[in-house]
Formats: structure tokens, sequence, C-alpha cells
């Protein structure tokens, strides 16, 4: 069954449309954390980071900034965060690659971050060496 988002490229479901090209679509999200809440998709379905051929990253990156900049422009909030989410346990609904661009002003507690942690030097050395064997293992 197709997702949302591709019922939304299909023209199947009514989206608040600020940017398409050949690869990606930007539509403003039904349920936003902020005024101009923005979700950028790739065209074409996959689930997640993971599954992305890395031409879509690419398109799907470029789109992002190019409605970040827009945003900034027409809304001129404080900031914003650029999130994207990956599984369920990540906080992914929709299973379709996207990425939120949510406009943040000062005080507006729109989105809460995460809370820092310690972290001990050998762990982080250890962690770091896992990590780096299996990029060696994929040839990135």
């Amino acid at each position: 069954m197709a997702s949302v988002f591709t019922r939304i490229v299909r023209g199947e479901l009514p989206a608040a449309r600020v940017y398409e090209d050949d690869l990606t679509m930007a539509f403003l999200d039904i349920n936003p954390a902020s005024r101009g809440h923005t979700l950028v998709i790739c065209k074409e379905e996959y689930p997640d980071l993971l599954d992305l051929p890395p031409e879509l990253v690419a398109a799907v990156a470029r789109t992002t900034q190019i409605v970040a900049r827009a945003i900034k422009a027409a809304l001129q909030p404080d900031g914003f965060n650029i999130i994207q989410n990956n599984g369920a346990a990540a906080g992914q609904v929709v299973f379709h690659y996207h990425v939120h661009v949510i406009p943040r002003w000062e005080g507006d507690h729109a989105v809460r971050g995460w809370r820092p942690g310690t972290a001990v030097h050998d762990e982080l050395n250890q962690t770091a060496e896992l990590i780096r064997m299996q990029i060696g293992k994929e040839g990135a």
C-alpha cells in the first residue's frame, strides 16, 4: 500500500505544496510543530535514509536547503530545526523518507531536544572503533 506521501505525490491527497522538482517535493505539515513546518520528501518511496540511493539523499538535501532559505526569508524565524527520523524508535511515523524543516522562534518550545548525557573517554574511543570497523567493511 502506498504511503500518504506517495498519495500526495500522485495527487490523490491534497497538500499545501511549496516546492517541487523531478525528484523531490516539499509541502506544509498538517500537524505542524510551528508555523511554516515543512516536509521535504523524495517522490520515489523509500522507507528511510538507509534505503535511499545517494543521488536521492543529495536531491533531498538540496531541496531542504532551498526550502529552509525560503522559510527564513518569508517568515523570518530566529532559527530552524532540520529533523529526519529513521525507524519507529526514533519517532518516524510515515515510512517514506522525509525531512522536517521546522521554523523556530525564541521561547517557542516547538521541539524539545534530548537530555545530554555524559561519556567516558575510553567508551567513546571503543564506540568510534566499532563504527570505523563497519565503515571499513562497507567500503565507504
